[in-house]
């Protein structure tokens, strides 16, 4: 404690400090004398308490009228009668006037179209305005279609979080989507900071940019010196009923930002490899054979994909955890052959139950107790795909016990351990609810309301399901689940998606701050349906499409059962090229890909990343939402307007190569950036290795042995290093010291292979087959290697064009300590 009064007290730790004042209250957080947080400096706490419906009032009775004959009181007894009366009215009226914040319209229902809600607590909303003293630029709270740095809401509407189904989303929208995450991060060009606002519940942020109040926070810290003017980004919050749960992750660096926010909500858990590969889906593939010939067309075409995915149309009737026979009568045959390949399937699984008496699911369900319940306590019945449905109370741990169960193989009859799951539909949509959801006051698990865990419903739907998929093989196997709905903590479960998106640019556009978003809260896995979800796109859009989404982390093809079909091999022969190389260059990328998974499960950070990110004190990329960071070494800049020739591209740091001519750009400069309808405009940051499998095998697994090419981008100090990470790409071995992490650096004409990890201990067969070595600025003449039982000498081949080594064939097992030293 560093200062007490009648007013305020100061606690410090480390270079941090809280000062709290309490007439009114007020909360600052200083960093280094630096006011970085500020709580309820605009007086917005507001919180309501929970109320009792006052009961009607009793009409008073009439008064008495004397007896005929009786004796009228005397002038004195009807004084007295006088005053009692009016003092009785005195009372009335004051409990009245105390009573009537209690009796306003809509205070315990409230009408939207057709529904009521009816409110037993009368209104239970929370609020508070945040501040950022200091900032101009805040991040995060997806979903929405809108900029990647956050826009001032006043005068219009606020940003809302409500998980919805929402048919063809507007485009530059802060409407409600599929998934909110309440968490918000500033940036400016000395730190980070981030707030997590921990409340499920219908949630609205308003945000404006004002200027900083020095006169009142120099009373914090004596810190606010000169005439500049100091930026703010105020925040308000509210929602609609629970508490407020606030908590601030001090950076004071983004990745530091990370790291404390996974330690609150988790981090996204090291996927399969097959999960990050190319996913093939429609709504709907039809039947068997129609499953076997997609297979078999992208061998034909030469095009790898990992996984292929069945909508609704395969089950019986809607009835999830069952096929239509008609069409599907050898599922687990069809499994059996995809898997052959090394590939996997994918079948929907939504959380509405088909009211049927003589579906298993549905009889045991209502036996047992399982749906979400009405405020009567009778059983929710909406309206879903299947039509009459139950929803299944995923906020009780035995209900999602229940429901993982159902993922046995005896229980799921037709499916094998190569049969993973999309949970679609999950926010919950109800067709016949207030806008497209459930009911408000149905009763879940507890005793809440659905009003207070609306946003977190589906986030248990994906877990309960992960963990039916980890108990049916015994704990063994790695889980992929898909969900659409989101929340502060879904990427502990898995991968999520954009939504039913449209065939269109401007869905295509904005598919990169969306996911730029998702990923700085945490939830990295994810990506948007190539292609549009509606509507038709035209042979330029989808070859786009196809080369953006190679360098997102989640990579899906994805339509509606009425667009034409749209399978690669489908365009002109120029356009399946072009997809084709699209597709190998995400294969090629396989291991920087799951090497930075890996990172991010250890450390919270995000795989997609904003230039700011990596590039903190450059505000001229506070801003930049069309080119972004794949991990820490590669640049991309993907087109997403039509018909483009060129656009000009600012260049961070350093200095930058084309992946594909290895031409220069120096950073911090813009360059004009000619392209054409094959080239997706990707460079690799000087100072940085990256490692790629060359080898392009029809699924990722069948090339888990392949050999690796590594690309050395030396900077001006002639140095570079990098990151491998290596496992079994499917167990979870791994986290018993199963694994491998390979440290590579390139410094004085050497490079270096390491171990990065002691606690790692993992053999592979996999070998270094090439390195290409940019930014030298003499010509090798030989290579010698340097390991444990051998010494020679290696091939080098020099390109006078881009200066550039190739060492071929170096034959050193990866996961082994050696030394390349050029000469």
């Amino acid at each position: 404690m560093e200062n007490r009064n009648q007013q305020s007290i100061s606690l410090t730790f480390a270079d941090n400090k809280l000062v709290i004042q309490s007439r009114p209250f007020r909360l600052d957080i200083v960093v280094k004398q630096h006011v970085v947080v500020s709580l309820n400096a605009q007086h917005l706490l507001k919180f309501e308490h929970l109320r009792e419906k006052p009961s009607e009032p009793t009409p008073p009775p009439p008064p008495e009228q004397p007896a005929e004959g009786a004796e009228n009181p005397s002038d004195t007894e009807q004084v007295e009668e006088k005053k009692e009366e009016t003092a009785a009215g005195e009372e009335e009226k004051k409990e009245t006037e105390e009573n009537k914040e209690d009796d306003e319209p809509d205070m315990w229902e409230e009408t939207f179209k057709t529904h009521k809600d009816t409110k037993p607590n009368g209104p239970t909303s929370v609020g508070m305005d945040i501040g950022f003293p200091g900032f101009d630029h805040v991040y995060g709270i997806p979903e929405h279609t809108d900029t990647l740095a956050l826009q001032s809401t006043v005068g219009g509407e606020p940003y809302r979080l409500y998980n919805l189904d929402v048919f063809e989303y507007d485009l530059n929208s802060r409407m409600a989507l599929y998934g909110g995450v309440p968490v918000m991060i500033a940036h400016n060009e000395q730190r980070t900071v981030g707030m997590y606002w921990n409340n499920a519940a219908e949630t609205w942020i308003d945000i404006s940019n004002t200027l900083a109040d020095k006169s009142t926070l120099s009373k914090v810290v004596d810190f606010v010196k000169g005439t500049d003017d100091m930026p703010q980004v105020n925040t308000h919050w509210f929602s609609e009923s629970g508490i407020i749960d606030l908590f601030i992750m001090l950076g004071p660096t983004a990745n530091d930002v990370f790291y404390q926010y996974s330690k609150i909500t988790g981090s996204t858990q090291l996927p399969p490899l097959f999960a990050l590969a190319y996913h093939q889906s429609r709504w709907n593939y039809n039947d068997e054979e129609d499953v076997r010939n997609v297979d078999a067309k992208f061998d034909e075409h030469d095009i790898p994909y990992d996984v292929l995915w069945l909508d609704i149309e395969h089950t019986d009737g809607k009835r999830y955890f069952t096929w239509d026979v008609s069409k599907f009568p050898n599922s687990i045959d069809m499994i059996n052959n995809i898997s052959s390949k090394a590939r996997k399937m994918v079948t929907i699984i939504d959380p509405h139950i088909k009211r049927d008496d003589n579906f298993k699911i549905h009889k045991e369900a209502t036996e047992l107790g399982l749906y979400v319940k009405n405020k009567d306590g009778s059983d929710y019945d909406g309206w879903c795909w299947p039509g009459s449905s139950g929803w299944f109370d995923f906020l009780s741990p035995n209900i999602r016990q229940h429901w993982a169960s159902k993922f046995s193989l005896d229980e799921y009859q037709g499916s094998t351990l190569d049969l993973y799951t999309w949970n679609d539909m999950n926010e919950p949509s109800v067709f016949n609810g207030p806008e497209i959801t459930m009911h408000k006051d149905v009763k879940h698990y507890g005793g809440w309301e659905h009003r207070d865990v609306h946003n977190i419903y589906g986030l248990y739907v994906q877990m309960a399901t992960v963990h039916g998929q980890i108990q049916r093989s015994n704990g063994g196997l790695r889980p992929f689940v898909l969900s659409r709905a989101f929340f502060a903590g879904t990427q502990r479960w898995g991968a999520v998606w954009t939504g039913d998106n449209t065939a269109e640019w401007g869905h295509l556009k904005v598919s990169n701050p969306m996911l730029l978003s998702l990923n700085l809260v945490g939830i990295t896995f994810s990506g948007a349906d190539v292609g549009g979800f509606f509507k038709n796109p035209d042979t330029e859009l989808l070859t786009r499409w196809y080369q953006t989404a190679a360098y997102q982390p989640f990579f899906r093809s994805h339509a509606h059962l009425d667009t034409r079909r749209r399978e690669p091999w489908l365009l002109p022969e120029e356009n399946t090229k072009i997809v084709r190389s699209a597709i190998r260059a995400r294969y090629a990328l396989l291991p920087y890909w799951y090497t930075l998974f890996y990172f991010g499960e250890k450390t919270g950070r995000p795989v997609m990343r904003p230039l700011w990110v990596e590039f903190p004190q450059d505000k001229t990329v506070f801003n930049e939402q069309d080119s972004f960071m794949i991990g820490s070494a590669l640049l991309t800049h993907p087109v997403t307007e039509a018909g483009s020739q060129g656009f000009n591209m600012y260049f961070p740091g350093q200095g930058w190569y084309d992946v594909d001519t290895y031409k220069y750009y120096a950073g911090g400069q813009t360059h004009y950036i000619p392209v054409t309808l094959d080239k997706i405009p990707v460079y690799h940051r000087s100072g940085t290795i990256v490692p790629r499998k060359e080898r392009i095998r029809r699924s990722s697994n069948l090339g888990r042995s392949d050999p690796y090419t590594f690309t050395i981008c030396l900077d001006t100090n002639g140095q570079a290093s990098g990151d491998l990470y290596i496992d079994d790409y499917h167990s979870f071995q791994y986290k018993s010291g199963h694994y491998s992490l390979r440290k590579f650096i390139y410094e004085n004409n050497s490079l270096s292979n390491k171990n990065g990890d002691s606690q790692g201990m993992y053999e592979t067969q996999s070998w270094l087959e090439k390195i290409i070595i940019l930014g030298l600025t003499t010509k090798p003449n030989q290579a010698d290697v340097s390991s444990p039982g051998q010494a020679r000498s290696l091939e080098v081949s020099w390109n006078t064009d881009t200066n550039s080594a190739i060492i071929h064939n170096p034959r050193l097992n990866i996961a082994k300590d050696w030394i390349i030293s050029l000469k």
